[in-house]
């Protein structure tokens, strides 16, 4: 069946539908990774957005449950050239289709992809309309205006507390939309994890005790969760405090620094950073369309990471405050493994920061 794109400039593309036809709105985003599809559409950082994936033949390989980032699809929609109606995999369990159907998310195929990234990175992200209706204007201009991305944290997180009671280390992990992955990677070394809605105050958190905290990854502007900056400024320099992602950002502005909105971010597997305390570049997995302004950090604040493609910030630290984060995603899922070395940073930065005290 036909389908469309509509985008907020005025641009239509067509294509063929899969997975679900109920018309859906989101921001439309491009992402660059070769694998990983399903990982990218289960990854709550990417709420309430439609993906363009740029390498043209996706679903090869089908959808196995145990990649799976979160329990549901968060994605609003998925673009490709080519959807692959056969995969063939020894771990597949179904097909991308039948899943899309399964998570009711639209899915549409044969769009110039190539076109639509190289629009994307010319005008910006923009918002866009998947459906397969005839949309009147004034149709078209409500879907966009009912379009809200405020309150995307508070879909995701979970509702109420609960733990991961292997380890021996207390970790006490913000939900603001986190990864699968993550809570992994934090449990492979020896983290007892107990996990809390985005939400929860300074004072619940402090009077459990943890040995440290986890800021997640999250969708949506970092400015919008004021009443979490607040809350994470009075962790600060009382307990040690990590973060990745939208966890960085929040640090970040719980600083006094400033965030922005990039022009069409950093997603996919194959970002170059490096890392100036090692003095060496890793090739890191990314997803986010807001960054820190480096000139609005303080001097007392050590830039750890850059990006290699426009210089930006990936990473900060801070021994005084008792804080350290990254912006890029070392738990991979999608992309390359070779920066989970930063898990054993933040175990190592918490330690450190208790024999200072």
């Amino acid at each position: 069946m036909e389908g469309k794109l509509i985008l907020e400039n005025g641009i239509t593309l067509k294509g063929e539908t899969f997975g679900i036809k109920e018309t859906k709105v989101g921001e439309v985003v491009f992402n660059t990774s070769m694998t990983g599809y399903q990982e990218i559409l289960t990854d709550p950082s990417y709420y309430g957005q439609i993906v363009v994936m740029t390498y043209p033949l996706i679903g090869n390989y089908g959808i196995n449950f145990s990649d799976l980032q979160s329990d549901s699809v968060k994605v609003r929609g998925l673009i490709v050239r080519e959807n692959c109606k056969h995969p063939s995999n020894f771990r597949k369990e179904m097909t991308l289709e039948k899943y899309l159907k399964i998570e009711r998310t639209f899915g549409l195929e044969k769009v110039d992809t190539r076109y639509l990234t190289k629009t994307l990175r010319k005008v910006g992200t923009m918002n866009g309309i998947l459906t397969k209706e005839n949309l009147s204007k004034k149709e078209i201009d409500s879907l966009f205006k009912k379009f809200d991305k405020k309150n995307f944290v508070k879909e995701v997180s979970t509702k109420k507390e609960y733990e991961l009671k292997e380890g021996s280390i207390k970790l006490a992990v913000i939900d603001f939309g986190v990864k699968g992955n993550i809570l992994k990677e934090f449990q492979k070394r020896n983290c007892k994890i107990k996990v809390y809605p985005y939400n929860t105050t300074a004072k619940r958190i402090l009077e459990k005790k943890p040995d440290f905290v986890f800021l997640s990854n999250g969708p949506g502007n970092p400015k919008d969760l004021k009443d979490s900056i607040y809350e994470i400024k009075k962790l600060l320099g009382k307990i040690p405090v990590v973060g990745i992602c939208l966890g960085h950002q929040l640090l970040s502005l719980a600083i006094g620094a400033e965030t922005k909105k990039m022009k069409f971010g950093h997603r996919g597997g194959n970002h170059p950073v490096k890392d100036l305390m090692k003095n060496k570049i890793f090739i890191t997995s990314q997803n986010h369309g807001y960054v820190v302004k480096k000139n609005t950090l303080s001097e007392k604040v050590n830039i750890t990471h850059i990006n290699l493609n426009d210089n930006t910030v990936e990473g900060i630290e801070s021994d005084d405050l008792m804080f350290k984060s990254i912006q890029y995603h070392p738990e991979a899922s999608p992309g390359p493994i070779e920066s989970d070395y930063i898990f054993d940073e933040f175990i190592n930065f918490y330690r450190r920061s208790y024999a200072k005290k």
